[in-house]
């Protein structure tokens, strides 16, 4: 018999200096040959000896692996015939007759398959066969991801870029009291009270409702007891919580247009209709035809619209309140980037004003802190706050109560309230900063937005522009901006610009990574340069 072509093929994929066994190689090779059936059921295989010599290892090695072989059914051995390829197939398969085998077509296939990986040779040869590259990683990009998945891929905004100029909505992590944090944690550490190693509870650790209850109470007037307060890993997981709870598939929903596209994502894989609602300098504004038909629920950026910026005014804070208790429709707020005001105190929330309990109060730790933190908070009104804290624990089975522990202290003890107070103060300079090299540079060409809040604004371009090339040419420029026009549900209505974030960005550098991010502006639109 002719061991050559198999053991060619081996040869070649054996890594003899890569630290991993011999034996391990050889069985895994064999193991997906067979699998994959670029090795047929019934080919026989070298034997032991023979296939040592061509590939110059130990007969000992071979034999394992066939032995093993064997016992995981991958090959049956007979005394004095040889060791052959068994038959793998499920016992029933699309297309098997009655009997139990393949019916014609499916032979067909097989034999043709098996054909086209044996050399040519003469009957006497034997039937040593050479597997095929390439079969099994074809068969997997062929595999199809679900209508749904299609969608978030395609619609997919996350970067691969998390930090650096001009990174939107990234805080400047080196401020961190970190020797602070590192005291508290070490101190939970020390004691290691097994009560924070294990699931947590429905909600969170009490310790941590109790603290940011009292917080929200003080800072955001915020209506809310510890009870109403459930413990997330941030944004994302708060929406996703409540729309599972209070929507079905096919349901409406109003989103902010423009609005983050995370949270859209989050809406998509969910099933709901999303219907997107213009925005104007007031906040959401439905139209005629949209209070028509009521939603299910709202989602709504009111004390700083994502991305633009703008607040929402009182008599439209009211008007949408009065009308969700009307059509009993919920509102989420996600009070994004509240803390960060510069010349101004942080405006009061939505939810302080309801009176229905109809707002589902959203928040993180993600900007005020840092982003890895991964700690969110939910405010459910307090006829759904013990369902939602069942949810939640049935649902994601949280943990993390020894950092929620230190977070709680580290609030407590007035940490969070000073850190948001110095950051305040520094991101507010590297705004101006900002600012000033726009107009330095632009004057009143490219007007900025949104820029007396929270950690990046928005600079317009000429209506037209494409922003996407604008910032792809900034990123082949080593600077990451966001295009505006992602932000809008159809980009036939959106409107051009780049979202700039000044947080972490050294504020010496803000003015010379300007320049840089000018020279893409500039190459992609001529005519202001």
């Amino acid at each position: 018999m002719r061991a050559s072509v198999l053991s060619d093929w081996l040869a070649q994929r054996l890594e003899r200096g890569s630290g991993q066994p011999v034996y391990r190689q050889l069985h895994r090779l064999l193991q997906q040959a067979i699998l994959s059936r670029e090795l047929p059921p019934g080919t026989r295989v070298p034997s032991s000896r023979l296939l040592a010599a061509e590939l110059g290892i130990a007969r000992n090695t071979v034999t394992q692996v066939y032995e093993q072989l064997v016992l995981e059914g991958y090959v049956s051995s007979a005394t004095g015939r040889g060791t052959f390829v068994a038959d793998s197939s499920p016992d029933e398969i699309v297309g098997a007759n009655e009997s139990g085998y393949m019916g014609t077509d499916r032979m067909a296939l097989t034999r043709g398959a098996a054909a086209s990986l044996v050399p040519a040779a003469s009957p006497s040869s034997g039937s040593a066969v050479a597997p095929t590259v390439g079969t099994h990683s074809s068969r997997e990009a062929a595999r199809a991801l679900s209508s749904r998945g299609t969608r978030l891929i395609a619609g997919a905004g996350v970067s691969k870029r998390q930090g650096g100029a001009f990174m939107p909505g990234v805080p400047d992590v080196s401020r961190f009291p970190s020797r602070v944090w590192t005291r508290l944690h070490n101190k939970y550490w020390r004691s290691l009270r097994p009560d924070l190693l294990t699931y947590a509870p429905g909600g969170g650790l009490a310790l941590l409702r109790h603290v940011l209850a009292d917080y929200l109470r003080t800072s955001r007037s915020v209506r809310c007891s510890p009870e109403q307060i459930i413990i997330t890993t941030g944004i994302h997981q708060s929406v996703d919580l409540a729309v599972r709870l209070l929507t079905d598939s096919g349901d409406v929903i109003w989103t902010e247009d423009p609005c983050y596209w995370g949270l859209r994502s989050v809406l998509h894989v969910s099933g709901l209709n999303s219907r997107p609602i213009a925005v104007d300098s007031e906040g959401i504004n439905p139209s005629a035809d949209d209070f028509a038909a009521p939603p299910k629920l709202i989602l709504v950026t009111p004390s700083h619209q994502y991305p633009l910026g703008m607040v929402m005014s009182l008599a439209r804070r009211r008007m949408l309140l009065e009308y969700a208790r009307q059509h009993q429709c919920w509102i989420i707020e996600d009070d994004y980037d509240s803390e960060f005001r510069y010349g101004s105190r942080p405006l009061a929330s939505l939810q302080g004003l309801d009176d229905a309990g109809q707002v589902i109060y959203v928040g993180s730790f993600g900007k005020t802190l840092f982003p890895g933190l991964r700690v969110g908070y939910l405010v459910a009104p307090e006829s759904l706050a013990e369902s939602f804290a069942m949810a939640s624990a049935e649902l994601y089975r949280e943990g993390q109560l020894l950092q929620q522990a230190v977070l709680a202290e580290f609030i407590a003890e007035g940490h969070f309230t000073s850190h948001i107070r110095k950051m305040r103060g520094l991101y507010g300079q590297r705004r101006e900063a900002l600012l000033h090299a726009a107009a330095s540079r632009y004057g009143d060409a490219l007007p900025a937005m949104g820029g007396d809040a929270g950690l990046h604004v928005v600079m317009q371009l000429p209506e037209g522009c494409d922003d996407r090339a604008v910032a792809e040419a900034a990123l082949a420029r080593n600077i990451v901006v966001r295009p505006l026009s992602g932000y809008y549900a159809e980009r036939s209505r959106a409107a051009s610009g780049l979202l700039i974030g000044y947080a972490c960005v050294p504020d010496e550098e803000i003015a010379p990574a300007f320049n840089t991010l000018a020279e893409a502006i500039d190459v992609t639109l001529p005519a202001i340069a």
